[in-house]
């Protein structure tokens, strides 16, 4: 047999690739979604896939550059954001953050995650930014706890958790809807999914002197030539921004998500979320993203952050008396972690399930990965949410055929 040359350069088989590229397929030929991008980096080797087209009916391909909303893959980028103040001694893990976001003082916390809004108690500290880094703030996501608890009905009609999609309101009214709620739970007691990363923008904004956007472009976007990824797009790019679906639950049908439009994208944005909400990127910006993470803070001749802040981030920060006490999707904890802004693979149960692979995964299908130890970065965009609480199957399949592909 003929020796695979691409296989000895970067270790991935072209054959396996190829494998992956119909899996892949399969998932647009049953109109689970119009397209996708994926793409690998192995040893400094890329490979990158474009399936389908823009949206279903459509005759705009899919391309390399087309520009997706990453929703909860924003995550890990707004953690590094705060990870580069933390270096500058501009902000410190272990503070208060009260000193820039004054709306979070003299915190009172719910007796029970059920009890009645003015039935509380003091908190114990104040906030610090690694509660927020680590979603150990007090605020996140208590339909994972109580979905009817009163809580959470004042988070719906304030529009501030993650099914509100976009808040309406400018960052400044976000934090006053927040300061008038109380927390969940004590600083630092347990884990809550995506608000912390939400004031966590706010904070960014506020202790860099400018905004969350700028900061993120003169620091990030622009030493790592993330030439396409921000807030909004201007009007020449909103050809190349994909169609945003969902996924009925009940049903499987799939159709256009009416809040999120494309055209919102060209407007500016009114609140700069930290979380996800109207945050896009193309596939290469991510790749690059991620090998500045994967070479431990260094991009070519830049470096965004150093080694041990790297290290940090991608170190488990729970203990597991907070996991026991932070539900999440079903059998989330068994094998993973949550370092500062980041998840964490601790235990070897899937193909993909190498320790130390950290990363995240958004709403709309858009997937970020990291692996030391298998010199690694993948990313999957896509732009359909999916029709159940867990990650769906394309996202799996993604994973499982980029592992499988790894020839050495």
């Amino acid at each position: 047999m003929e020796s695979d040359p691409f296989s000895a350069k970067t270790g991935l088989s072209a054959a396996r690739l190829a494998r992956m590229h119909n899996t892949l397929l399969r998932h647009v030929e049953l109109g689970r979604l119009p397209g996708l991008v994926a793409a690998i980096s192995r040893r400094r080797v890329e490979h990158v896939d474009a399936i389908g087209s823009l949206d279903f009916g459509g005759t705009a391909p899919m391309r390399r550059d087309t520009i997706f909303r990453l929703a909860s893959v924003t995550k890990p980028i707004t953690a590094v954001a705060a990870m580069i103040l933390v270096e500058e001694c501009k902000l410190r893990l272990d503070d208060s953050v009260e000193e820039y976001l004054p709306e979070l003082a003299h915190r009172k916390v719910l007796r029970t995650i059920d009890s009645q809004l003015a039935d509380t108690v003091p908190a114990k500290r104040p906030i610090t930014l690694r509660d927020l880094l680590t979603f150990r703030s007090g605020y996140g996501e208590v339909a994972f706890l109580s979905p009817t608890c009163p809580l959470q009905k004042a988070l719906v009609e304030a529009r501030l958790p993650l099914s509100a999609l976009t808040f309406p309101g400018t960052a400044d009214e976000f934090m006053q809807c927040l300061g008038r709620l109380p927390l969940a739970h004590q600083p630092g007691e347990r884990w809550l999914y995506h608000m912390s990363a939400e004031i966590l923008g706010v904070l960014i904004a506020r202790a860099s002197g400018t905004s969350l956007s700028a900061f993120m472009r003169e620091r990030i976007f622009e030493p790592l030539g993330m030439k396409d990824t921000g807030f909004t797009v201007s009007k020449t790019q909103l050809s190349r921004v994909a169609t945003c679906y969902q996924t009925d639950f009940s049903t499987g049908e799939v159709t256009v998500l009416e809040e999120a439009p494309n055209e919102l994208l060209a407007r500016p944005c009114t609140f700069e979320s930290g979380a996800g909400d109207q945050f896009v990127s193309t596939a290469d910006d991510l790749l690059a993203f991620g090998r500045m993470m994967l070479n431990e803070g260094a991009y070519g001749k830049e470096r965004i952050l150093s080694r041990p802040s790297v290290e940090l981030m991608t170190t488990d920060q729970l203990t597991p008396e907070q996991k026991a006490a932070s539900p999440f999707f079903e059998n989330f904890w068994d094998a993973r972690g949550w370092g500062l802004g980041v998840s964490i693979v601790t235990r070897r149960d899937d193909v993909a399930g190498v320790p130390g692979r950290f990363g995240w995964d958004g709403a709309f299908s858009t997937s970020l990965y990291v692996d030391p130890q298998e010199e690694m970065v993948g990313v999957l965009m896509a732009q359909c949410r999916p029709g159940a609480l867990r990650l769906p199957s394309l996202v799996l399949d993604f994973w499982t055929s980029a592992y499988q592909a790894i020839d050495d």
